[in-house]
């Protein structure tokens, strides 16, 4: 029989206490936790574990991990099309402030030196002509883009974010592991381990005097304004797309900083000003945060062959029209190399040793350091020297000299004799470790630290208190085992002062109210818009799916339909390509037909393959997209039970993710675009239905199926008591205003949300898209339904394409055409 567990069982202090006994028991060698274990932080942290989880760690990491996918958060690894779960520890890293303060003193020195060399290389060039820097190793650099030489970027700075790289060593030290100044990853993950890590640890903030990430996303975000010409610029953060490994950072980081989430292809440059496409013309950019290789910027300036770039953009810095974050160029200082004349520049330039030193590194384009590589091969880490893989080393990754052996060894010695400049020899750093929770119990890993730095309004340097650690899978606590990690957990700096409880939000009463939602750019209306035709796409070809499977093939289902109408249910699924024409209409090869029709992954347009392309778009929208919707997007195809439990699973979903964007969206522009696309692809699938089943030589069966694929049944039978009759039906499914399945609804909002989106000519008159709308109001709103013949619903859906196209002139605006048209070019 259970008894009550005494009280001390119960005491999260006593977890605390026996879970940090117990790790620190096994005496690891360097841990942080066992190195500070009497530290009240640790306690206080891991009570506040116990008081959520109990005595059960396993819960805990669970929480955090669910809270993180709460969140959105995930990233993708490259040459996979899957994004996968960010995956956050819930126990924190815990660093004082003291010696947080010496760490950021160290990344503010960094940052200023790399300035100083970085202002020098694409200047002067004094450092290389006194033979400070060798001519190799930046002419010799896939990162020293020349196009950039001579240029002074608008501000006067090369450098406004960067990240770097930091290992603990056994004894405590903090050394350089890497810098990261093209396009610096991880601040977003780091806001996000942040919030996860609050959600799971509530109490953790107060306790400790948690120091806040909102000042340091201020300071940047203020630092970019403030490098700017106008007062109130406008900011953009440029992607990749959502196939960049962390593009979900990146639209977190847009949606948290206010910036404009914007593409390649958003973006245009017309007299050395950038402007972004949007449903209002072009509007001008002032700033933009890149995520993109700076070989891909601009076309014209690098690499020719860049789709994602925007030409004329170096143009446009050029003339200080544009601010570009960080500037294209700076990577030449991210080679190992360079690692190698980083403290002997520091003691030139600054006076001063590195306050955080690098990690021993050797350059083989430089005869002494190539023979003592060469000599202490099998002790040295050797790697690629600029960071791209040379013939010996063809991953790319770098590998402890002592464990590359046979011809792989031959053929590195070999390359390396040949081409010595793309190496380097790099001490093999050994790592602290910290707790993770693996199998519900604490175990050790080795981790590495990513520090991020901003430049402020006042150009000084701001040091994020925090960042994020990357954590190991496997003991060993060499840095070149650990790579990439698989874990990260939150940063958190901790101190005796209080925290202000700062927020990234403005003061209450410092923000002029409007209700104008903002930029809307043309590529994202063009997203909103095909969501909502793919979603209603999908409902409507399930719809004529679910029809068949209860009242054709499903045996139980009653009285199977006639021939006639089962054939005109084929034809519609046809004709939208989503299956070949099946053999027969007998049961079986009918099951084949909706079987391909709703599964299908390749060729046919099938309800599966509707989905991913909704999928898709939800994916490079999520940052206008809330959460539940992406969630709902992003569920898997349903595999349990038969084709109809299969079937009504997904139109549970389908109703699920109508109802969020009817009741939960802002009435935005976004927003009518997506209605937009509902209403016209509705508006094609009941026209094409009436034309198949309302026609005088439907059957019965005929008008009861129509009345099945316009959701209209209950609607008919309330209103007409006799029975089904052609007249009434098409009336109700066509032309009544007030059923919202009907054309005559989806063709009187179509035209309203026509009207409510912006134009570009104040004359008063009719833009092409409206124009057409406003003539498909007035066909339906003469005709009677016995005038709804095959040619008048030939032309409305003629009517219905033509409109699309107008509409995707008008607003998705793409190429060089439309920049030159008349009203285009706004402030």
């Amino acid at each position: 029989m259970a008894t009550l567990a005494t009280p001390s069982l119960l005491d999260a202090g006593t977890h605390a206490a026996r879970w940090i006994a117990d790790y620190c028991s096994q005496q690891f060698k360097g841990d942080v936790l066992c190195a500070q274990h009497d530290d009240p932080a640790w306690t206080a942290m891991f009570e506040e574990l116990a008081a959520v989880a109990g005595d059960d760690l396993g819960h805990a990491r669970e929480r955090a991990q669910r809270h993180a996918e709460d969140i959105g958060t995930g990233f993708r690894i490259i040459g996979e099309s899957e994004e996968r779960p960010w995956p956050v520890s819930p126990v924190p890293l815990l660093i004082g402030s003291a010696e947080w303060q010496g760490i950021a003193a160290g990344i503010e020195q960094r940052a200023e030196l790399m300035e100083t060399i970085l202002a020098d290389l694409y200047g002067d060039a004094k450092l290389v002509e006194r033979g400070l820097i060798p001519a190799a190793l930046v002419g010799g650099s896939p990162f020293f883009l020349r196009p950039m030489a001579g240029l002074v970027p608008p501000g006067g700075y090369q450098l406004h974010f960067i990240a770097v790289d930091l290992g603990r060593g056994p004894t405590g030290e903090w050394r350089v592991l890497a810098d990261h100044l093209r396009a610096p990853a991880g601040a977003g993950y780091a806001l996000e381990n942040r919030l996860a890590v609050s959600r799971t640890l509530g109490g953790l903030q107060s306790r400790l005097n948690v120091e806040r990430h909102a000042p340091f996303f201020a300071a940047f975000r203020d630092g970019l304004a403030a490098m700017c010409r106008r007062v109130e610029p406008r900011i953009g953060l440029l992607t990749p797309g959502r196939f960049s490994p962390s593009y979900t950072e990146q639209a977190h980081l847009a949606r948290y900083l206010g910036l404009l989430l914007v593409e390649g292809a958003d973006l245009a440059v017309l007299e050395d000003k950038l402007y972004v496409r949007t449903i209002g013309g072009l509007k001008r950019v002032d700033a933009l945060w890149r995520r993109t290789d700076p070989r891909m910027l601009d076309p014209l300036a690098f690499d020719s062959h860049s789709k994602i770039g925007v030409p004329g953009l170096v143009d446009a810095m050029a003339a200080g029209e544009v601010v570009i974050s960080n500037a294209p160029g700076v990577g030449v200082l991210e080679s190992p190399a360079f690692g190698a004349f980083l403290p002997q520049l520091a003691m030139r330039l600054t006076g001063r040793d590195l306050l955080l030193p690098n990690i021993a590194t050797w350059w083989c384009g430089q005869d002494t350091e190539r023979a003592h590589v060469i000599e202490d091969f099998d002790s040295m880490l050797i790697g690629p020297a600029f960071g791209v893989a040379p013939l010996g080393l063809p991953g790319g990754v770098p590998l402890p000299g002592g464990e590359i052996t046979g011809a792989a060894r031959d053929a590195l010695l070999a390359d390396l004799a040949r081409r010595p400049q793309d190496y380097v020899g790099q001490e093999i750093v050994r790592l602290s470790t910290m707790p993770v929770v693996a199998d519900a119990a604490l175990v050790a890993r080795p981790f590495t630290l990513r520090v991020f730095a901003a430049r402020g309004a006042d150009g000084a340097w701001t040091v994020m208190p925090g960042g994020f650690a990357r954590i190991g899978e496997h003991p060993d606590p060499r840095a070149s085992v650990m790579g990439e990690g698989s874990w990260s957990a939150d940063v958190v700096v901790h101190g005796a002062a209080e925290v202000d409880p700062v927020s990234l939000l403005p003061a209450t009463d410092s923000v002029h109210v409007r209700r104008n939602p903002g930029t809307l750019p043309s590529r994202v209306a063009d997203n909103f818009f095909w969501l909502g035709r793919y979603l209603e796409r999908g409902e409507a070809l399930l719809n004529v799916i679910r029809v068949m499977l209860g009242n054709s093939i499903d045996a139980d289902a009653g009285a199977a339909l006639g021939p006639q109408t089962v054939g005109r249910l084929v034809g519609l699924i046809v004709a939208g390509g989503g299956a070949p024409h099946p053999a027969s209409l007998r049961r079986a090869d009918l099951a084949a037909f909706t079987r391909t029709a709703m599964e299908a992954e390749e060729r046919w347009h099938s309800v599966r393959t509707i989905n991913r392309l909704a999928r898709g778009i939800g994916q490079g929208s999520r940052d206008r997209l809330s959460s539940d919707m992406v969630r709902l997007l992003d569920a898997p195809f349903p595999t349990r039970g038969g084709m109809l439990d299969r079937a009504g699973s997904l139109q549970r979903r389908y109703a699920a993710l109508s109802g969020l964007s009817a009741e939960h969206m802002g009435r935005t522009a976004a927003w009518r675009f997506h209605d937009l696309g509902r209403r016209v692809e509705r508006a094609l699938a009941v026209t094409r239905a009436l034309r198949a089943f309302g026609m005088p030589q439907g059957s019965a069966d005929d008008l009861s199926t129509l009345l099945d694929l316009a959701d209209s049944q209950i609607s008919y039978r309330q209103r007409y008591l006799t029975g089904i009759a052609r007249i009434p039906v098409v009336d109700l499914i066509a032309l009544d205003p007030g059923n919202p399945r009907s054309l005559a609804f989806q063709i009187d909002h179509i035209c309203e949300h026509l009207r409510a989106l912006p134009v570009l000519e104040d004359d008063g008159m009719n833009e092409p898209q409206q124009a057409l709308a406003a003539r498909l109001v007035a066909t339906v709103s003469t005709a009677t339904a016995a005038s709804l013949d095959e040619e008048v619903l030939g032309d409305l859906e003629r009517g219905l394409f033509t409109l699309s196209d107008a509409v995707a002139r008008r607003y998705f605006l793409q190429g060089a055409e439309p920049l030159r048209a008349a009203g285009m070019t706004l402030a």
